[in-house]
């Protein structure tokens, strides 16, 4: 693929309601540009940006996917995302490198959940919106009414700047209205707006150059004095508009029939900015803000927004050039990992295509293949630049499995396959649960996980099975015990003693042990006192009431009994062990919990359901608040009421609500509750001797 300059490069995110028909406009723009020989069909698994195995028999996309498009000069890089809110991962990734995002409507539906969705994250990120209104050709469709659900249902001012040719069946293509064009069928063949649109065409103008002259003083006043705005004056101040976000373009066809796609790509080389327009962008230069070139000079600085670990070709990094141009086998460097790395060849990816460049020019899209350290969200510079473009901020997993391997052969790669996992999509995370001795693998919903588990058997061959996870409890004391143990056995020959009086009490919270000796007058030797720590610590690791970690407890020696033969280090452990169970349970034990801050965002519909849900859930509200007709409300709620949240929360608005959590402290669990967890941990052990 040639190297085109950053005045002619366009980067665009495709976001929008799973089966609006995303990746069906990627293809269609694909096939028009002559990317492919025939177009591809997500129902026959054949598109160039649905390539995953999952995506064809699920036959939705799971990831984003890069499908640049060469049109009339310019370099289109299509950015498909999904649909599905538990990849929003991939929503974000791809926003952070475009410059801006169509949202894709079905004109039948209207808006729906995914639809608002991608608008919210549209709006976080900054970036100029546009609406497409796929799907013209179906039975029932309205570009009308699809227009009045995106008035109604989404924030912003939508201006038409394409209209229908026809409905339904008889739909057979669009008219641009700024440079009043109708375009006809597949092969898009351009003619004069006929007679019976003209009115619509010129209302649709009007209003066109209305939002054009409000964007600059002097155009409105040119405006509002009846002087007509040249077609240069109302293509600036519209594209102003589009920028600032005070205007959303609306657009109409049918990807699936490839009608109006020319025009649509026409309109994203006139109203999406370029790089150069777009920029300069903000980076970090040794925790200083800087603002980089927007004219491909200055050092290079690329910023890696996602990575595909493939089984075959290796770790495939995807990245965008925010300063500079990268030539092809670069040696740049790692800032975050300080680490140097050789790009080899670089290519453009199609889906899964990889198409050599000799270069990457400021602004475009690339990828490089089998890089050392690099992973998403890192910045590869020049060295001694220091260059740091932030990257993309991710949300907090939801939604946790504990997955075990299903083979011992499974086992022995289930780390190195996790981590790879985890490269490649940095919603996912995964660690090891000392206290329920579990893995735990966490991410967005359970789509999430399902695909998660079938991407470790399929590119990694590692088998799981997955089960809801154990609630990582803790032990501690609420007051002050003594015990004494004696440890004496006596079989022949050198014999085992060792006497250990010891002080349970209250620690400070965070601590985990305390220790203390406390032992006067030579009763027991100083030097026994690191085994009797050893003896506590064990118990502290293994629980005393059900299994979990001891915490934030003072352990006090003060007195014992030692034999001059005898005693050695194992006797004191064990005494030191027995007498510190002894006083655990004498000091009041209690159970703690985790607790996490939940921040959820629903409609104000769905206010009083999510109240009555969180009182059944133990939670203590902090808060209610209103933010852009939706209602936000804080609340404290122990981490076992959490476990399947992301469902329950999607069930009770349809959708349309999200949260997120952030751990705070552990607290007592209520009295009535810990009796049930001992019980459940004695069953588990039962059951685990029994295997």
């Amino acid at each position: 693929m040639k190297v085109y300059p950053s005045d002619k490069i366009r980067n665009i995110a495709f976001l929008g309601h799973s089966g609006s028909g995303k990746t069906s406009l990627s293809e269609a723009m694909l096939h028009a540009t002559g990317g492919t020989n025939r177009l591809g069909r997500v129902e026959d698994g054949t598109t160039a940006a649905d390539w995953d195995e999952d995506e064809i028999k699920r036959k939705q996309s799971i990831s984003a996917s890069l499908i640049p498009c060469e049109w009339q000069g310019h370099k289109i890089n299509v950015l498909d995302t999904p649909g599905y809110p538990d990849f929003v991962g991939e929503v974000l990734g791809a926003l952070h490198v475009a410059e801006a995002g169509i949202v894709v409507v079905d004109a039948v539906a209207g808006v729906e959940v995914g639809t608002e969705l991608a608008w919210q994250y549209l709006e976080h990120a900054g970036r100029p919106r546009f609406v497409y209104i796929n799907k013209m050709d179906r039975d029932n469709a309205s570009f009308e009414r699809a227009l009045e659900s995106v008035s109604e249902a989404l924030t912003g001012r939508f201006v038409p700047v394409m209209l229908p040719v026809g409905a339904e069946s008889g739909f057979k293509g669009v008219v641009s209205v700024v440079d009043k064009k109708v375009y006809l069928g597949r092969d898009g063949k351009t003619s004069d707006v006929p007679a019976d649109m003209a009115d619509a065409v010129e209302e649709a103008m009007t209003a066109i150059v209305e939002v054009a002259a409000e964007s600059n003083d002097e155009l409105l006043m040119k405006y509002l004095e009846g002087e007509s705005l040249s077609a240069a004056e109302v293509s600036a101040g519209l594209m102003a508009a589009i920028r600032s976000g005070s205007v959303v373009p609306v657009l109409c066809g049918s990807a699936t029939n490839e009608l109006g796609v020319q025009a649509i790509m026409n309109i994203v080389l006139n109203m999406v900015p370029s790089p150069v327009e777009a920029g300069p962008y903000k980076a970090q230069v040794k925790d200083a803000e800087v603002t980089l070139n927007n004219d491909g000079t200055g050092p290079v600085a690329a910023l890696v927004f996602k990575t595909i670990a493939d089984p075959f070709v290796g770790r495939i990094t995807l990245f965008r050039v925010f300063s500079g141009t990268m030539p092809t086998d670069a040696r740049l460097h790692n800032e975050q990992k300080n680490a140097d790395e050789r790009m080899g060849q670089v290519f453009s990816l199609r889906g899964k295509e990889q198409l050599s460049v000799e270069a990457v020019s400021y602004g475009d899209i690339a990828a490089a293949a089998k890089l050392s350290v690099t992973a998403t969200g890192d910045t590869l510079s020049d060295k001694g630049s220091h260059v740091i473009v932030p990257g993309p901020q991710f949300p907090n997993p939801l939604y946790s499995v504990a997955i075990s391997p299903a083979t011992q052969a499974d086992a022995a790669k289930i780390s190195a396959s996790l981590n790879r996992l985890v490269e490649e999509d940095p919603t996912l995370s995964w660690h090891s649960d000392p206290s329920t001795r579990q893995i735990i693998l966490a991410g967005t919903g359970d789509v999430h996980m399902t695909i998660a588990v079938n991407r470790l058997k399929q590119k990694f061959g590692v088998s799981v099975t997955t089960e809801t996870p154990k609630v990582p409890y803790r032990e501690t004391v609420s007051r002050t015990a003594s015990a004494m143990h004696r440890h004496k056995k006596q079989t022949g020959g050198a014999g085992q003693f060792g006497e250990v009086h010891l002080r349970v009490e209250p620690g400070v919270e965070g601590t985990g042990l305390t220790y203390v000796w406390e032992v006067f007058g030579g009763a027991v030797s100083t030097s026994f006192g690191p085994s009797i720590e050893k003896g506590v610590r064990s118990v502290m690791d293994n629980g005393v009431l059900a299994g979990y970690p001891v915490v934030d407890v003072k352990v006090a020696v003060f007195d014992g009994k030692e034999h001059p033969v005898d005693s050695k280090d194992i006797a004191f452990q064990i005494a030191g062990r027995e007498a510190f169970k002894k006083a655990f349970m004498d000091a009041g034990p209690v159970f703690l919990e985790p607790i996490y801050r939940v921040d959820i965002t629903v409609p104000e519909s769905n206010m009083g359901d999510i109240l009555g849900d969180l009182n059944t859930r133990r939670a203590r509200v902090q808060g209610m608040d209103s933010h852009r007709g939706k209602s936000v409300i804080t609340a404290e709620v122990p981490y076992a009421e959490l476990l399947r949240y992301a469902n329950d929360l999607r069930s009770m608005t349809q959708g349309r609500g999200v949260y997120s959590i952030e751990f705070l402290r552990y607290e007592a669990v209520p009295a009535h509750l810990a009796q049930g967890i001992i019980d459940a941990a004695k069953r588990d052990r039962k059951e685990e001797e029994e295997e």
